[in-house]
């Protein structure tokens, strides 16, 4: 089959390989799919740049966790109905060597969820990692119906889905965005208060709108630059969900008013959610797909043989909406 893989850490042009690469065949419990389009994210990128040093000992690596395609071939125990599905793809490059940046894979069968028909490829290829991520920060702690949510960087890729998620479960929702253009896509996404980043200025107009009221929740895509102005407006025994700290990787944290105020801090990665949390967010994905009540939003697309283009524009950052690498 035709892949793209690394045996090195490094830059994207100079260890990203592109050629042919042994077919992959189903084990016991596993589906085999061949990959239509797969997503690129910023843990796939970090583990190219060697963010998990042990990573290449079992061999090299066919980099992206998700993405969408069709089952072609079953493993034991599997049903053959499933031969011919539509679906898409979670953790795909997760506890396996071998991710979707290739023409097939093969996964447990719960990893290849059931993709309507009225949501394409590309769109598919987004729902592990920003959506379902997005779902976690939502939901993690219980309901958010007339709850009021601060959504950071509400143009970000996992962001854009909370704000949905939480719109769509009852929240009031705050957004923030670092421009004009950020702002369009929070608003788009249905936010219905749009600020610019967290900062003196944010406070009082988060606290004018609510009254003097401070906020339940915040979901957090920059936990270390952001955690001082948002601890400004967040009520005792709030709650803040957090699924990344890209500015500041080892934040210094104000322990003692953060004991007092007696916060919870949600950590938030995909590929070790409980279960039962993705469960629950494959089933509420799949309705809403059904329904066409999630936007979701391909900034990019690009050809498998140039996948290293790909990676380069995750980290380059500033997309609104997902990298999709069309195979």
């Amino acid at each position: 089959m035709k892949a793209v893989w690394y045996e090195e850490f490094g830059a994207a042009e100079d260890v990203l390989q592109f050629g042919d690469f042994k077919t992959p065949e189903p084990k016991a419990g596993q589906v085999k799919i061949r990959v239509h389009a797969s997503g690129v994210n910023p843990s796939d990128t970090k583990k190219r740049l060697g963010a998990n040093p042990k990573l290449l000992a079992a061999g090299p690596v066919i980099p992206n966790s998700d993405g969408a395609g069709e089952i072609v071939e079953v493993g034991d125990n599997v049903s053959a109905d499933r031969v011919g599905e539509r679906v898409w793809i979670y953790n795909g490059q997760f506890g396996q060597q071998e991710g979707t940046s290739a023409e097939f894979i093969c996964v447990p069968e719960h990893q290849a969820v059931f993709l309507p028909e009225n949501v394409s490829y590309e769109e598919g290829a987004m729902m592990g990692i920003p959506a379902m991520t997005a779902h976690r920060c939502v939901t993690a702690d219980g309901s958010v119906k007339g709850k009021t949510i601060l959504v950071t960087g509400g143009a970000g890729r996992v962001s854009y889905y909370a704000i949905q998620w939480a719109k769509h479960f009852g929240a009031t929702v705050i957004a923030t965005g670092s421009s004009e253009e950020s702002k369009t896509h929070c608003n788009k996404a249905g936010a219905d208060l749009v600020l610019g980043h967290p900062s003196t200025e944010t406070t009082k107009e988060i606290l004018e709108f609510t009254n003097g009221k401070k906020i339940d929740r915040v979901v957090e895509g920059d936990f270390g630059v952001n955690l001082n102005p948002v601890l400004d407006v967040l009520k005792t025994n709030g709650i803040i969900a957090t699924y990344s700290s890209m500015t500041d990787m080892n934040p210094a944290i104000p322990f003692v008013q953060m004991m007092f105020m007696d916060l919870t801090i949600r950590m938030v990665l995909v590929y070790v959610m409980p279960m039962d949390a993705k469960q629950q967010a494959i089933a509420d994905i799949t309705s809403m797909l059904k329904d066409g009540k999630l936007d979701n939003r391909v900034a990019e697309t690009y050809a498998l043989d140039d996948s290293a283009n790909a990676h380069n524009s995750i980290e380059k950052g500033g997309n609104f909406g997902s990298v999709i690498i069309k195979i």
